[in-house]
């Protein structure tokens, strides 16, 4: 079965209709990016399929047993804090020396244990939450815009980390972001939302329909052809002996 279903979903938050009529599906080891404009209820989408919200209509099921990690936009800590990041990784609960060190591997933040917490960059930042939210081994990892404050080659670096993540512990990946191009490009499946579903399917499919171009424009298409072709001169080199799908995905696309 697939991990998460929802059918018909309506939900509707102080006397507004947020989302109407979802249908939505993820699928095992899938990385699936929500986009959308501001409003369109991307947000309330993700805490719909966490279970905190509940919808007003229609139905939400999620696999028995289901293990979701969680990566948020931001996490605000007092810089004043001493707090390393191997301490953070034990916050609320104890984690073993062996689990912190093997998520911050998967998280390509192994180098950061002994670092204070207020020292890290944006990116390391975002490293070790990503880290914190595989702790749990999880078979759905959810990312709200989690790369919110970094550039462009920094969000670059932070998805590739994703999909080298998925190839590695075969989890499902969820994203929601504005940087359309790039987390398009890591993506497999990509649903377009404004309130209800407006289209999905391939990145490239949804480029290209009528319904995106209407929210986004038509620049987004050509950044991603783009991007993928860089992506995948960039680094297939790195990973010429993988078998993993996505880096497949890349030179079809190029």
């Amino acid at each position: 079965m697939n991990l998460v279903e929802l059918t018909r979903a309506t939900v509707r938050l102080g006397g507004q209709t947020v989302l109407e009529n979802v249908d939505l599906s993820v699928r095992a080891a899938e990385i699936l990016t929500i986009v959308g404009p501001n409003g369109s209820g991307k947000s309330t989408l993700l805490r719909t399929i966490i279970g905190a919200v509940k919808p007003s209509a229609g139905q939400v099921v999620r696999k028995p047993g289901l293990r979701i990690g969680y990566v948020p936009q931001k996490l605000h800590i007092d810089p004043t804090l001493p707090l390393t990041v191997r301490r953070f990784l034990s916050l609320p609960e104890h984690v073993s020396d062996t689990a912190a060190a093997e998520a911050l591997d998967h998280a390509g933040a192994e180098c950061l244990s002994r670092q204070q917490m207020a020292s890290l960059s944006g990116g390391q930042f975002q490293r070790v939450l990503l880290a914190r939210a595989l702790l749990s081994k999880p078979d759905l990892l959810i990312l709200d815009e989690a790369t919110q404050g970094l550039d462009q080659p920094g969000s670059a670096a932070f998805y590739r980390q994703i999909e080298t993540v998925r190839r590695e512990l075969g989890c499902a990946v969820l994203m929601v972001s504005h940087e359309l191009h790039v987390v398009m490009a890591a993506s497999d499946r990509v649903i377009c939302l404004n309130g209800h579903v407006c289209c999905e399917g391939a990145p490239e499919h949804v480029a290209s329909a009528p319904e995106y171009r209407a929210l986004f424009g038509t620049g987004t298409q050509g950044a991603l052809a783009l991007y993928r072709h860089e992506h995948n001169h960039s680094h297939d080199h790195e990973h010429a002996h993988d078998h993993g799908h996505s880096h497949d995905k890349d030179r079809a696309a190029s």
